[in-house]
């Protein structure tokens, strides 16, 4: 009997000791979090230096270097269409320390390629950075002033018109493909390697009209040498007031934009995410990067995390029926 006054209160300070521990345990964990980022932060871009994504997320880099207080790298890893750097991020640590930045191509490549990561599953979107529609544009030489006189155009001509694209599989053919499919329209797909020469052949005359980044679509409104009938955004640009959505000049619900965003590997600690978001939306704001972003016919955004989850989810799943509905199959890719 007299043994048990001695356990009871032995197993009592037991209890009292582990419970400390686990608190101590606890309150170290918050600390560390609350200290990230303690090591430099890795950008990954799975495009070669000098394109639009590259740039932005240099300049996301820069100012995150600034506001962090740890250096951010931009590790470009161009590769099977970004592929091989979506790969990279999503078998890497779920620590913070590797992001990936990714423009909207990264929504299309489930259409096109068979790949080796689920595009959601894997990820855990940070949030939105920016995002600008396409403008499309028309040879003056063109009988059309609207978009509804190229839709009857070309119905009543069908298969006689030529749209031009950067490349096949582009968000720019696609912004085409998914304007044919909700319009029945038949008109013929002309590929180039990047958006300047499918500019260059509307201008031309040698390809009738094309989906055009903004900024170039619209310098070459300025100078009279294509027709702007709308861009492709759901609300006008603010770089193009003037010019209609496509939705608003007669295609109801049309919308294809280029947007950038951050993502991390799926599994990673929410308030790491909280806190790169949190700091992404300061940054987009800055009147020096927004400045920068709208010269380039960009507009800033920022959305939560869930906001964005959500919108990547329809996106992939969208593009996957337009692929579906056009015919255009998925094929293997190698990431080297």
């Amino acid at each position: 009997m007299h043994c048990c006054k001695f356990i009871v209160p032995a197993l009592l300070v037991a209890f009292s000791s582990g419970g400390a521990y686990a608190q101590q345990v606890g309150t170290s964990r918050a600390t560390s979090a609350s200290q990230y980022p303690v090591k430099p932060v890795r950008l990954v871009v799975g495009l070669a230096p000098g394109g639009a994504t590259d740039i932005i997320a240099r300049q996301i880099a820069q100012k995150l270097t600034e506001t962090l207080g740890q250096q951010v790298i931009v590790d470009n890893r161009s590769g099977a269409a970004g592929s091989l750097a979506a790969s990279i991020v999503a078998k890497s640590p779920i620590d913070g320390y590797t992001l990936l930045v990714v423009s909207s191509s990264f929504a299309i490549n489930p259409s096109l390629q068979e790949l080796t990561f689920d595009s959601v599953k894997d990820f855990q979107s940070v949030g939105r950075i920016a995002q600008a529609p396409f403008i499309l544009v028309v040879n003056p030489g063109l009988r059309t002033e609207s978009v509804k006189e190229l839709v009857a155009l070309a119905k009543a001509k069908p298969g006689t018109l030529l749209f031009s694209s950067g490349g096949t599989g582009g968000s720019g053919h696609l912004a085409g493909e998914l304007f044919k499919y909700m319009t029945n329209i038949t008109v013929e797909h002309v590929p180039y390697r990047g958006g300047a020469p499918a500019l260059l052949d509307v201008v031309s005359g040698q390809v009738q009209f094309t989906f055009s980044a903004i900024t170039a679509g619209l310098q070459q409104t300025r100078n009279g040498r294509v027709r702007a009938l709308g861009v492709t955004s759901i609300k006008r640009s603010k770089a193009a007031a003037d010019i209609p959505t496509i939705a608003e000049a007669g295609v109801a619900g049309y919308q294809v934009v280029t947007w950038y965003a951050v993502l991390a590997p799926a599994g990673i600690r929410s308030d790491i995410v909280n806190r790169l978001n949190q700091e992404i939306a300061k940054i987009v704001r800055m009147p020096d990067v927004a400045e920068k972003l709208l010269s380039d016919g960009a507009e800033p955004a920022s959305d939560t995390p869930a906001e964005f989850g959500r919108f990547l989810s329809e996106e992939v799943m969208r593009f996957k029926k337009l692929a579906r509905d056009i015919g255009l199959k998925a094929e293997k890719i190698s990431l080297r």
